[in-house]
Formats: C-alpha cells, sequence, structure tokens
C-alpha cells in the first residue's frame, strides 16, 4: 500500500516527520496486518522500540517532560484544594495523615512534606466553608487545576503529530473533563487506600498476619490498575485527533504506570542515599525535589504516551474508534501513515531543516507584506 495523506493532516501534519517514500534507508515494517498491539511480532516491536529511541531526541522529551512538570507544579496546589474539598467533606486531619503513609514509600521525602502540609491546611480550614462557598472554592480550584492538563494535552499533541485546531472553549471544556477525572481518581485512589488499610487490620485479626501480603498485593494491583485508567484516559482524550481504540493504548499506559511507581521509588533512595539536595540548595531543596520528581513522573507518561504512538504508526489497520476506515479518513496522523519507510535519524534530521527553511519562508513573506 502507498502512503496516503490524511484529510486531518493535509493540513496538521506538513511540519512534522511522516513516512518519507524516497528515503534509502527506510525499513519495511513488520505486523502490518496487526489489529492488535498483542499481535504485533517480536520484529515489529523491535522496529517500536528502536523509534521511540529515535522519537525521544526528534522531539526533545525531556524539553516536553520540563514543560508539564512546571505546570503541574503550578497546578498542584489547587488540584489538593478541589480533591480535599471533596474528600475532606467526609474525613478528618488524622485520616489524611494515616492515607500520606500511603503516599511516603512512592514519593520522596520532601515531596511528601510539602504535599502533606498542603493537604492537612485545606483538611483543617475545610469544615468551615460550606454551601455556595464550596462550589465556588471548588470550581476555582479545578480551573487553577486546568494549567496541568493544559500543558500535558500541548505535549501529546507534538507526540502524536497532531496541530492544535480546537477552539479556546472546546479545549478549555476537554482540560477541565480531564482534569475532573483526574480527580476522580484520586480520589477513588484515596478511598480504596482507606479500604485496604481497613482490610488489612481486620484480615489480621480474623485470619492472621499472612495475609497482609496478599492484601498488599491487590493494594498494588488497583493503584497500578486506577493508574493505567488515568494515564490512558489523557493519552485518548488529550491530543487534537479521533480517539484510538483502548487496546491501542494500553501498553503504553501500563508502561507509563510501571515506569512511574519506578521513578518515584528510584528517586527516594538517590535523594536519601546518594545526593544532598540540602547541601546544594539549602531551604529550596524541598521545591527542588518535588519538581525533579514532577519531571521524571512527567517523563515517564510521555514515554508511554509516545509508545503508543510508535505503535499505532507501525500497523496498517484502523485503529481508531468507530467503524474501520482507509487511510487519509481516519481523523488521526499516525494511523493514516500506511506504508513507505520508516523514520530513522538521517530523515528526520532533512525534515527538520525542511521545516526550518518552510518556517524562515512564512516569515520572509510575513516581513515582506
Amino acid at each position: 500500500m502507498k502512503a496516503s495523506s490524511t484529510e486531518k493532516g493535509s493540513h496538521k501534519s506538513d511540519n512534522y516527520p511522516v513516512a518519507d517514500p524516497t528515503a534509502a534507508e527506510a525499513e519495511r515494517r513488520a505486523g502490518e496486518t496487526a489489529d492488535s498491539p498483542w499481535r504485533l511480532p517480536a520484529s515489529a516491536w523491535w522496529q517500536v522500540l528502536k523509534r521511540v529511541w529515535l522519537m525521544t531526541g526528534f522531539h526533545e522529551l525531556g524539553l516536553l517532560a520540563g514543560g508539564v512538570a512546571f505546570f503541574s507544579f503550578l497546578a498542584i496546589t489547587p488540584l489538593l484544594a478541589a480533591t480535599v474539598m471533596i474528600y475532606g467533606l467526609v474525613t478528618d486531619v488524622q485520616t489524611v495523615s494515616e492515607q500520606m503513609d500511603l503516599v511516603v514509600s512512592l514519593v520522596p521525602p520532601d515531596a511528601v512534606g510539602l504535599i502533606e502540609g498542603q493537604l492537612l491546611r485545606f483538611v483543617a480550614t475545610n469544615p468551615g466553608v460550606k454551601g455556595v462557598a464550596v462550589i465556588t472554592s471548588l470550581l476555582f480550584a479545578i480551573y487553577g487545576g486546568m494549567r496541568a492538563a493544559s500543558g500535558m494535552i500541548s505535549a501529546l499533541n507534538i507526540i502524536n503529530q497532531e496541530r492544535e485546531t480546537r477552539g479556546i472553549i472546546a479545549l478549555s471544556l476537554r482540560a477541565t473533563w480531564l482534569t475532573l477525572a483526574a480527580i476522580l481518581i484520586a480520589l477513588t485512589g484515596l478511598l480504596s487506600g482507606g479500604v485496604f488499610a481497613w482490610l488489612q487490620m481486620q484480615t489480621k485479626i480474623i485470619l492472621g498476619p499472612s495475609t497482609g501480603f496478599l492484601i498488599k498485593l491487590l493494594t498494588w494491583s488497583t493503584a497500578i490498575t486506577l493508574g493505567s485508567l488515568g494515564f490512558a484516559l489523557i493519552m485518548r482524550y488529550g491530543p487534537d485527533r479521533r480517539p484510538a481504540k483502548w487496546r491501542w493504548l494500553t501498553p503504553g499506559s501500563v508502561v507509563a504506570t510501571l515506569l512511574w511507581i519506578a521513578v518515584s521509588f528510584g528517586f527516594s533512595l538517590y535523594v536519601a542515599y546518594i545526593s544532598n539536595f540540602n547541601a546544594t540548595y539549602g531551604s529550596l531543596s524541598a521545591i527542588v525535589v518535588f519538581l525533579m520528581w514532577l519531571f521524571l513522573s512527567a517523563y515517564a507518561v510521555l514515554l508511554g504516551a509516545l509508545l503508543n504512538a510508535e505503535i499505532e504508526r507501525q500497523t496498517a489497520v484502523d485503529t481508531t474508534v468507530g467503524d474501520s476506515r482507509p487511510p487519509g479518513h481516519r481523523g488521526a496522523v499516525l494511523a493514516d501513515i500506511v506504508g513507505g519507510p520508516l523514520p530513522t535519524w538521517q530523515s528526520l534530521e532533512k525534515r527538520r531543516l525542511r521545516h526550518a527553511e518552510r518556517t524562515r519562508g512564512r516569515a520572509d513573506d510575513a516581513t515582506h507584506r
């Protein structure tokens, strides 16, 4: 099959790397007919992983993660406020302190101190806020938390090689929806943590201490499931494209969750036993550690999204929701790329230079006008 341009791609993907039929160094796709990522052969996965490595540099994933981390840092207090305004209506300061024990094992201690301080402050002040004041405060908190969703949407557009065409109202509604979904998933996690903690206490009394391991296993399984669901929602509804089917989002969302857990554990150990942030940054060490943790977390999520994008590029089957459509009518750049060679460093560099030349040409035309 020949590479074809897309209805959406014809005006959205001109400046992004797509298959170049004339590239001599291209390799043939494996698994073109796979209708699920789990049906891709080993050779296809090898091609996908090589492209993930290539596109990590092409998309400057570190810079994207830094931007998402910055916006998340600005949004974390409003997000905590929105979460606690709901959760705090049915709990107290002591319960929040106990719930933080579940977070301590994952988040670096300095970051835990910042988060716990904000949570306890919100819980302590929340009972005095009632009625319309709760709704007003909640709306402002959700609005403030939208900055993280907006940053993630921009990064996912770049990874999916899409240009944002939604209007300000549609984009704001999408960011609001994703923010609410994140809050609901966080609430579900907090409530699940409380339920599992209660179960662990009861089963120790009735069945003995040996059941503690099973409860912990159930706790971690639930946490991974909730995390994967949250990341899949962001990857599906964030970018400006026709949503992908859930099965094509599963590998990246699970990888993002496992990577997030791994980098959180690893960075916590690094802060505790290797690096001395206090000596370098002094009173700013807690903020620096928190920002670094947000950066690593964002990088893990974007790497999972990039994995999904390259898996989608690998197959010729329609990966978008609804009935199967021919290439050029799928409403997603990567889903519409069928046939032709796959990106390599050389072809990506050529496209980058062509994009720079086109950008300079547009700038010169605008200056002359």
